[in-house]
């Protein structure tokens, strides 16, 4: 079976009617989920000012030269991110100098005073932390003391959670292949509510990064399926601008974030509206079939048949008979195997010489995409202005760049795009590094012209693969594409602390990797108009096509 024939399915029922319309929007809108529990951690793990507590009751506090009552008071005096000390006056008549991660007892006297230079014991803070509250009133930082010694804790929460979704990626890209997607659809889409609300009740830092670490692996199966899904249940006519938007979802999820971060101040109230996100898909899920594709490459014809019915109905068109429309008969004991009787494993996609150097320049854009998607988003709490401004207009600004990635393909090709993509990150990047930090504005839109060109790199690079690769292997193209990405993505979080040693160095790491990434792409072959191929014969023949292009 040629998938060009599948595609006649489309022409008799509809490329995107009715049918494909509720199917494309009911996966598409649990995608938002998935943009939600990606980020969520940008505001849970907010670093807040911090000072020791002191081991007694206080009486008086005195920073610099003004004298208050209260210690959680203190912060409304501070003005700059300096190393800071606050003195206080106990009631049992000990003074104490409290600092971020230290404190100091000073020893003969009573009265608090800016200048002592006598005698000062130190003490671990064995009591605990005030914290600046202003922002949030609690985050999983302050829940559990992660600061000083601690910190890197809570610098562990965002790879540890990109490392659940490299694993996501390749378990549920391969379940898919064998027991179908909407299978996995279903089960990640449960998991993802289950494992959210279940983050938000954790009691220890262990328990809330295990759920967190199933949530990432759930959410992860998500995302790779719903595009295999989506892609396999939409006629070619419509399939690029509907596979490319899916992302528009996942966006919508960074801005809900930033929403809800402003409005909810409570890591664990912020975690449970998060994860509500999922319940209206639950409800709805019961009416997604398989997709034809997927029976159909099981032998599972009558089943095949029975969805394009349903469809053929919520189209109001007439139905088509597979068995005739694809010349096969369903009674035959060899059409009621599957058509691919073997197994195919990740090492396939080296399965020659052109498709391994496909798939080896395919994992690095993967990889560049991913680490400057992250980079940018996560970079933008920190860039000055509003937080929460700056997180939404990042989320924002990857709607326009599907927009024109879908303009683009359709009359430039998806390499073309691509290639610019890269080149544009790239050259973002070097001007970032070039303007000063106080032209804050500046900062901001060169930010958003890196995270518009990464964005259609991210939006184009998922149906890019899915229409380089054969049915029998999709899937596994994509999760295993998504996992090499999940390698930048856990690198993202560690390349934003190199910052501290070179201001620009997450910048010049994705601006090195995109350009590479984007010569590179022209080695690869133009997909462009092309049926989604369901053999390696025919994935190979677009290579002969670019060969015969080039002369």
């Amino acid at each position: 079976m040629e998938s060009g024939h599948l595609e006649i399915v489309f022409d008799r029922l509809g490329h995107f009617g009715r049918y494909q319309i509720f199917i494309y929007f009911t996966c598409a809108f649990q995608n938002i989920s998935c943009g939600i529990h990606y980020l969520a951690s940008v505001f849970m793990t907010v670093l807040p000012k911090h000072t020791c507590r002191p081991p007694g009751k206080v009486r008086q506090v005195l920073f610099q030269n003004t004298s208050i009552w209260r210690l959680e008071d203190v912060w409304t005096l501070f003005t700059s991110q300096e190393e800071y000390h606050v003195v206080v006056l106990q009631e049992d008549g000990e003074v104490w100098e409290l600092k971020s991660c230290h404190r100091y007892r000073w020893e003969n006297v009573s009265l608090l005073n800016n200048e002592y230079n006598g005698i000062k014991s130190s003490f671990p803070c064995l009591d605990g932390y005030i914290y600046d509250n202003s922002k949030w009133y609690s985050t999983v930082v302050t829940q559990w003391d992660l600061v000083c010694n601690r910190e890197w804790f809570a610098r562990l929460i965002q790879p540890t959670f990109m490392f659940g979704v490299l694993l996501g990626a390749l378990i549920f890209g391969y379940l898919s292949d064998r027991v179908g997607r909407r299978m996995v659809l279903l089960s990640t889409s449960i998991g993802m509510y289950v494992f959210g609300i279940a983050a938000a009740f954790m009691l220890d830092y262990y328990s809330f990064m295990l759920a967190r670490f199933l949530l990432a692996i759930v959410s992860s199966g998500y995302l790779v399926v719903v595009f295999v899904y989506v892609t396999e249940f939409v006629g070619r006519k419509i399939r690029t601008w509907a596979s490319v938007q899916v992302h528009s979802f996942f966006a919508l999820g960074t801005m809900v974030v930033a929403v809800t971060g402003y409005f909810v101040r409570t890591w664990w109230s912020y975690q449970l509206i998060l994860s509500s996100v999922t319940i209206p898909f639950v409800f709805c899920f019961w009416a997604l079939p398989e997709t034809p594709f997927w029976l159909l490459s099981e032998g599972r014809h009558e089943e095949a048949q029975a969805v394009v019915d349903t469809m053929a109905k919520w189209n109001r068109a007439s139905t088509c008979k597979l068995s005739e429309l694809l010349s096969l008969d369903v009674y035959s004991p060899v059409h009621n195997k599957p058509s691919e009787v073997q197994g195919y494993n990740l090492s396939d996609l080296f399965y020659n010489w052109s498709i391994g150097t496909r798939t080896l320049i395919v994992w690095l854009i993967w990889f560049t995409g991913c680490l400057g998607f992250y980079s940018f988003s996560l970079s933008s709490v920190n860039l000055g202005g509003n937080e929460y401004l700056n997180l939404f207009l990042m989320g924002a600004v990857e709607i326009p760049a599907y927009i024109f990635v879908c303009l683009g393909m359709d009359t430039l090709g998806r390499r073309a795009i691509l290639t610019f993509s890269l080149l544009s990150c790239a050259v973002s990047c070097g001007l970032f590094m070039l303007i000063p930090r106080i032209f804050y504005h500046w900062v901001m839109l060169t930010s958003m012209v890196g995270k518009f060109a990464i964005g259609s790199v991210f939006g184009l690079i998922y149906l890019y693969t899915a229409e380089l690769y054969p049915t029998m292997i999709r899937t596994q193209a994509i999760g295993s594409g998504s996992m090499v990405s999940r390698a930048g993505s856990i690198i993202a979080p560690f390349s934003l602390y190199l910052s501290g040693i070179w201001t620009f160095m997450p910048q010049l790491l994705v601006g090195i990797l995109a350009l590479v990434s984007g010569i590179l792409t022209l080695k690869l072959p133009e997909t462009l108009g092309q049926p989604l191929a369901t053999t390696w014969e025919e994935a190979m023949k677009l290579d002969a096509e670019k060969k015969q292009q080039s002369r």
